[in-house]
């Protein structure tokens, strides 16, 4: 064969070869059609790629897209992350249906479900590196049947929706890599929670690791570093149906990206530098140490200048000055003098805003609509405007402890913290004028119930025939009128062993509560309100007024009290097996209810509220039902307890008006919680709320699911929804439970969380349905989508029982 011959066979191969390299890349699939191992598929101008790849050192091989002319090879997005392929057989098809699918030998590894059922589809790679799955002859280029876009891995794009739908209840949030080789999902993730102030978290596992803070018109809260810039514009998008941060480019000519990293814990955006064939850090996230998720602790602030960085705000003081001498911060700060409900506020600037998990947000009031809506509602610790355009608008509001809040040099933001007045400098109001201002805060209870008790009585029989030295004691006399025993103060002291702390089973709202064996026997529970306490009076008189009037098995016993100089005490009946929440919420000690103690407890309950709302001789709404209120006797039968906060209606009233909000967030109702309107129905609300706990041994506050919203109340409703209400169910009950029984319970549970009042059922429908076979009503929708509605999502998140200010509930949390 001569040369010349030779040299054109040589020349044919290499144009053929050259023709295959180049067939290799594709710029669509339709229906039917699949991209192997090898093959890749490019964007229209080149700019992104996605085949199958092995990364950094590893030699599986997954499904991804990477930018297609940058020699690093930087990887944007992967299919099967979490389910490798091991050699190079996997396959990439377009299948009938309209879905995407990888396999490895006929077996499948990764998928996308469609909604739809398309005519003609075809799959495509956008020069914004979305994969995206479309109608063929569909008019808008927009509307597709799917797109990678929703289902983000580490890396967020140019276009990307970083946030939720609240349509279909997507969640497009990023997950790290495990590692460089090992693009599989981690426990480090960022995402958007619902809170009623949104707010975007750096989680590691399902701890808090950075906060951004919430939007305030131009930027997140704590990230004042976040300027007109000539790289990208953020945005940021809240409406009915989505809720979401999304980025453009202002130069298309500029290559840039977010990427959540692993390896520097950190969120990075990096710019591509040409000339010198890098990728350069433009930005980072957490910034420096004040960064660190709460710090400093609930009511400490972080300065980053500072030394130590960690200081108490105006007013507080730290909870353990040996721990913050030692540079731990984490107990944070609790207040000098206690809160009054009738306080006032200092402004602080150039903050990061608080953690945003117990807010409520109205956007059309004004600043000062919100101080006086805040003043009035003595759960609520702070308040700002939620937009800072401009003059600045909008009015956000803060319950609970204060937490994650660090001081800027600039760009910070205001916010109005609620100090006592003492602390402001106000003069305080005489003994008088503090009496009428309780008599008329506590309206549903006439001023003469209220007057019938004195500040001081002392406890010794004796002294109840001596004859009164004062107008207190005159007024204190007529506390015989509640036919009610006057225990003796050393009575009590010696059955609770001096009030030892060996005796002592809790700590409630307003003090102490200890374990107590009087002379002839009886076990007993005695309720000591704290001296230091600038609280309790009110609500002390109010339980005893009340209880002393009811009598039901489902409701504690009140035995006796006593009120000597400023000692308070209540003594009920003693309950061994103390109370609900010691149990459903344990992994150990909620193996002890199985579901038939858990169902009689739901009952008894309902039995209880029952009599409460139409049995007694008194209509009583409780207003602070929930676990740590529901007291287990040696049978594990349920008492409710707690009647602090309680109010009395008379005649045929059926709701009552209060502009001091104060309760349980996580169980409020949301007519009580935005408005003080109450009723038996805001009762029936917390009884939902308690029956869903009960059933899934989760709390209704900082509930956590990935994939979903914090509630656990939206939670239920889209399983119920999807009729997959059975994963709600606790797995510590599994074995013992009635399926049918217990989805029945979660069914009533969302008829009681309905949003509005009129639709939830009374509690003798509840009872009546408990234990029938009566068909049941379809729930409408619970209150938990829409920010701007004060009854919507996470309001119910969080139930602030451990907040230092008492304001959040009048209970024992743990007082058994």
């Amino acid at each position: 064969m001569g040369f010349h011959h030779f040299a054109s066979i040589i020349t044919i191969a290499c144009i053929l070869l050259l023709y295959m390299k180049v067939s290799l890349a594709l710029d669509f699939i339709s229906q039917s059609q699949s991209i192997r191992d090898g093959v890749t598929l490019v964007s229209e101008s080149g700019t992104f790629e996605l085949g199958f790849f092995s990364p950094g050192n590893s030699s599986k091989r997954y499904l991804g897209i990477w930018y297609k002319n940058i020699p690093i090879q930087t990887v944007v997005w992967v299919a099967n992350r979490n389910n490798p392929i091991n050699d190079s057989t996997g396959i990439l098809t377009l299948n009938s249906t309209g879905n995407l699918v990888v396999a490895q030998n006929h077996t499948v590894v990764w998928s996308t479900t469609s909604v739809k059922n398309p005519q003609n589809p075809v799959a495509s790679l956008l020069e914004s590196g979305n994969l995206v799955v479309r109608e063929d002859k569909e008019a808008n280029p927009e509307t597709y049947l799917w797109q990678s876009f929703d289902y983000p891995t580490d890396t967020f794009l140019p276009g990307m929706k970083f946030g939720w739908d609240l349509r279909t209840g997507l969640n497009r949030r990023l997950v790290a890599w495990k590692s460089p080789d090992d693009p599989s999902t981690g426990d480090f993730s960022w995402g958007m929670v619902l809170n009623n102030y949104p707010d975007a978290y750096m989680m590691k596992g399902t701890r808090k690791f950075y906060r951004a803070g919430p939007w305030n018109g131009l930027r997140p809260s704590g990230s004042p570093q976040i300027k007109a810039n000539p790289i990208y514009d953020y945005q940021f998008v809240s409406n009915k149906d989505e809720i979401y941060f999304t980025y453009q480019l202002n130069n298309h000519s500029v290559i840039s990206r977010q990427v959540l990293n692993i390896t520097t814990q950190a969120r990075q955006r990096f710019v591509w530098i040409e000339d010198q064939q890098v990728w350069r850090l433009y930005q980072t996230v957490p910034l420096d140490y004040c960064d660190s998720y709460g710090l400093c602790g609930a009511y400490g602030i972080c300065t980053i200048s500072g030394s130590p960085v960690c200081q108490c705000l105006k007013g507080f003081r730290p909870k353990s000055p040996k721990n913050w001498n030692s540079m731990d911060w984490s107990q944070g700060c609790v207040r000098n003098k206690p809160l009054s409900c009738k306080d006032g506020f200092v402004k602080l600037s150039n903050l990061k805003l608080p953690d945003t998990a117990h807010t409520w947000v109205d956007e059309t009031i004004t600043l000062e609509g919100c101080r006086n809506k805040c003043l009035n509602n003595c759960s609520c610790m702070a308040y700002t405007n939620s937009d800072i355009r401009g003059q600045g608008s909008g009015c956000a509001m803060w319950f609970g402890d204060l937490i994650d809040i660090r001081q800027f040099s600039g760009g910070g933001q205001d916010l109005y913290v609620r100090m006592a007045a003492v602390e402001l400098g106000e003069v305080r109001r005489s003994k008088k004028k503090l009496t009428i201002i309780v008599v008329s805060t506590l309206g549903s209870i006439s001023a003469m119930l209220l007057l019938g008790f004195c500040s001081y009585i002392y406890c010794d029989q004796r002294k109840k025939t001596e004859k009164p030295e004062n107008k207190d004691q005159n007024e204190g006399a007529r506390v015989d009128d509640l036919d009610l025993p006057l225990l003796d103060f050393s009575a009590l002291a010696t059955a609770t062993n001096n009030f030892s702390e060996e005796n002592k089973i809790g700590e409630g709202g307003f003090g102490p509560v200890y374990k107590g064996r009087l002379v002839h026997g009886q076990e007993i529970a005695v309720k000591r309100l704290s001296k230091r306490s600038g609280q309790g009076m009110a609500e002390f008189k109010n339980e005893v007024k009340l209880i002393v009037k009811l009598q039901h098995r489902n409701l504690v016993k009140l035995l006796g009290c006593c009120i000597e100089g400023e000692d308070k005490m209540l003594v009920y009946e003693y309950m061994p097996n103390s109370s609900l929440d010691y149990y459903i919420f344990d992994d150990t000690k909620g193996k002890v209810l199985h579901w038939p103690q858990r169902f009689n407890i739901i009952c008894g309950i309902a039995r209880g509220l029952l009599y409460l709302h139409q049995d007694s001789r008194l209509r009583i709404i409780h207003r602070d039902l929930k676990p740590s209120n529901i007291l287990l006797d040696d049978k594990l039968n349920p008492k409710i307890s707690d009647f602090g906060i309680a109010k009395i209606f008379g005649g045929n009233q059926i709701e009552d008006y209060t502009e001091r909000v104060i309760g349980t967030y996580g169980y409020m109702a949301p007519e009580y919680a935005a408005d003080g309107l109450f009723s038996i129905k805001s009762d029936t609300f917390s009884f939902g709320v308690l029956i869903l706990e009960i059933i899934s041994g989760k709390k209704s506050r900082g509930f956590y699911h990935p994939d979903q919203s914090l509630n656990l109340i939206s939670h239920a409703w889209s399983l119920w929804k999807e009729g997959r209400d059975f994963e709600l169910i606790d797995s510590k009950i599994e074995e013992s439970c009635i399926l049918s029984e217990v989805q029945r319970c979660i069914h009533i549970g969302l008829l009681c969380v309905q949003r509005h009042p009129e639709d939830r059922p009374t509690m003798s429908s509840v009872v009546l349905m408990l234990r029938s076979g009566t068909k049941l009503a379809h729930p409408k929708e619970p209150a938990f989508y829409t920010k701007k509605d004060f009854t919507e999502p996470n309001f119910f998140l969080a139930q602030m029982e451990n907040s230092s200010t008492n304001e959040s509930t009048v209970t024992l949390p743990e007082a058994r």
